[in-house]
């Protein structure tokens, strides 16, 4: 069954890929989405009939070298089974989704048959992100995650005639590869150190890692803090984080459901999935742990901000789904790894329905994505509105604060329980600078979240009178992914929040936790000193209380912005300039990264190409060359002479000359 399920976007993606010409375009497009439901309806059965037992399941062989030993097999366990879930119900929803939304899409014209295509790169993208989460060892692992990187590039640079998505796709591209060249050195430490890349011999060697030394640029380092961090700034490139996040922001320029796939549920909780898996790694590489927190933390934070006052509407969620994966990356770094896939799990739900709804806005309004010429819409798009109010409730943390001492389970919203869960072990984890940094990532998310909805669908209509007079709710193939997605955000976080966030009694069947069990035994792994999870459920009220109260403000400040008195925004933005085009500007890290890497990279090629091509190779070498090869190709064709004494006496020549340079050289010795 779960062979079924990863190669069945493979064979979607050829079919349409390849042979929608034969069977026709349409077709080849119902085809691929019949495939990825039938991978998510069977993916549901596993994650709930799943007993919780990791299974290997081998395919083929794929790899023999020296002791390098790599099969194509799949591992699964709960890691597996949850991500199954996410990957596949969010891209069947999104392949579902794509039939409204590409139908009468603007940015293509010229009668061009291009939907093939992007059903064909969807279901690509899916396989690839299947073989990552599916992946039994690290250079399976590797190749899905290249795999999705490649498919990647092709969505965000799906509409290639643009030459901002050409240019975002190959920004995206670069930087993660930055990014993997560092989860590349892990592979490279993990196979030397061990002699192995099985997750289960890997695991079986954490221990020993940890009182290992490893000489790394000219320093020696703790093997095991080194490598966590070297795969680490792989989940950096991935997953969006501080000083490798300027992918994701630009990545809006490929089709809506694309934002929907990669940035809500997929390619972007790779990094994530990953500190999860190698959780018996990060549990004896305190250091990296530690740096891991300290980054998520400033990225969900600096992301936060700049939501603040992002226009594009695609834009706010893009920078919302970088601030919403730094909580995940606090969790995972505080060892509470349950609560970081949690997240993971009902952020999928609520963040794939908010971007999948402002496809829905942006449709209506004839693909303006501004939200300065929005307003008053929910009259317009009724449903729309409805399904992103309850995204909304989900991301801000809408829920009933202690419910659950009284009712066994807290009532809320998804993201109200998954967050305060985060929140609640970075405090137990001893990081108050984690613990500030997310509640204030909580008001602010709350802000532009509530601002999100009270520019597009409250006050005047403002921007182009035609739009808004033609605009009009989307067909069903776009409204019953958003309903779906629904059930999820209201109902997912309540469902599963012992699952993920109990106590180690309640996780234990879950995540097949055993007391005294060896590392790599279950899902994931708690160390014996790992205290952080029964810590967190003794937090004080007031740090459980804490992101309701920011939530709170958050809407407050948002509601007396944009409805109580509009004007105050702008007049606010004139008197903070500086910090208003600071925040604008992202913190103008493109900027510094343009002065620093991209214009240093045009000069040095101007360099090679004037100095080095130009001056030495043409100028120089080949001003020398034209003068010297003619003179002995002249002298060359003169020793051709055709006669046979001529060439006996040149024979005779190079004798001599080689007895006499074996006598000299003899005499040396």
């Amino acid at each position: 069954m779960v062979t079924v399920i990863l190669l069945a976007p493979l064979v979607g993606a050829l079919i349409c890929g390849f042979f929608w010409r034969l069977i026709g375009e349409r077709t080849g497009q119902i085809i691929s989405a019949g495939l990825l439901f039938l991978a998510a309806i069977l993916s549901w059965y596993v994650f709930l009939t799943f007993d919780g037992v990791t299974q290997h399941i081998p395919l083929l062989r794929w790899i023999e070298s020296g002791t390098l030993s790599t099969d194509w097999g799949i591992r699964l366990d709960r890691l597996t089974a949850i991500m199954l879930v996410v990957v596949n119900t969010v891209s069947a929803l999104v392949h579902l989704y794509s039939f409204g939304y590409m139908a009468h899409d603007e940015n293509w014209g010229h009668g061009e048959p291009y939907r093939a295509r992007f059903f064909a790169y969807l279901s690509f993208f899916t396989f690839a992100m299947l073989a990552l989460i599916t992946s039994d060892n690290l250079v399976q692992m590797f190749f899905g995650w290249e795999g999705v990187g490649v498919a990647s590039y092709l969505l965000i640079g799906f509409y290639y005639r643009k030459p901002t998505a050409n240019a975002a796709a190959i920004k995206a591209f670069v930087v993660n590869r930055v990014g993997d060249f560092g989860f590349a050195l892990g592979i490279f430490g993990l196979f030397y150190l061990t002699d192995s890349i099985k997750f289960d011999d890997v695991f079986a060697a954490t221990p020993d890692l940890a009182t290992k030394t490893l000489h790394f640029l000219n320093w020696d380092w703790n093997a095991a803090n080194l490598i966590g961090v070297l795969l680490f700034i792989g989940a950096c490139g991935k997953s969006a984080q501080l000083f490798l996040h300027t992918w994701l922001p630009d990545a809006m320029e490929g089709p809506t459901p694309v934002s929907a796939l990669i940035h809500a549920a997929t390619m972007v909780t790779a990094g994530v999935f990953l500190v999860c898996r190698m959780s018996p790694l990060y549990e004896f590489a305190p250091e990296a742990k530690a740096f891991i927190v300290v980054i998520g933390a400033s990225t969900a934070f600096f992301a936060a901000t700049v939501g603040l006052v992002q226009n594009d509407i695609k834009r706010v969620i893009a920078y919302s789904t970088c601030s919403q994966l730094g909580y995940m990356f606090v969790a995972a770094g505080s060892g509470v790894y349950g609560a970081a896939m949690f997240h993971l799990f009902t952020h999928a739900f609520f963040k794939a329905m908010l971007f999948l709804g402002a496809g829905s806005v942006i449709t209506a309004m004839h693909h303006e994505q501004d939200m300065r010429n929005y307003g008053g819409l929910r009259h317009k798009i009724p449903f729309t509105f409805a399904m992103m109010m309850i995204g909304t409730l989900a991301i801000t943390g809408v829920g009933i604060p202690f419910s659950g001492e009284v009712f066994g389970t807290p009532i809320g919203f998804a993201g109200f329980l998954s967050k305060d869960a985060i929140i609640e072990s970075a405090f137990a984890g001893g990081s108050m600078y984690a613990f500030t940094l997310l509640v204030v990532a909580a008001c602010f998310t709350s802000f532009y979240s509530w601002r999100l909805i009270f520019m597009t669908f409250y006050g005047p209509e403002k921007g182009d009178h035609h739009a808004h007079e033609h605009a009009h709710e989307s067909p069903l193939v776009m409204t019953i992914p958003l309903a779906v997605l629904a059930v999820g955000a209201v109902f997912a976080g309540m469902l599963w929040y012992n699952s993920f966030f109990g106590n180690i009694d309640t996780m234990s069947h879950f995540f097949s936790l055993k007391e005294g069990a060896a590392p790599g035994a279950g899902a994931i792994y708690y160390g014996e000193a790992n205290k952080v999870l029964e810590t967190a459920h003794q937090s004080p009220a007031w740090v459980s209380l804490s992101p309701f109260i920011a939530m709170l403000i958050g809407l407050a400040t948002a509601y007396l912005f944009y409805i109580r008195n509009p004007k105050l925004p702008g007049q606010l933005a004139e008197q903070q300039a500086p910090l208003y085009r600071f925040l604008l500007n992202k913190w103008y890290f493109d900027e510094l990264y343009d002065v620093i890497f991209v214009r240093s990279a045009k000069w040095l090629g101007t360099f090679l190409w004037k100095r080095g091509d130009g001056d030495v190779i043409d100028g120089t070498l080949n001003g020398i060359a034209l003068g010297i090869v003619p003179f002995f190709t002249r002298l060359a064709g003169r020793a051709q002479s055709g006669y046979i004494f001529t060439y006996a006496f040149a024979m005779v020549l190079g004798i001599a000359a080689l007895l006499t340079w074996i006598s000299i050289a003899g005499g040396t010795h």
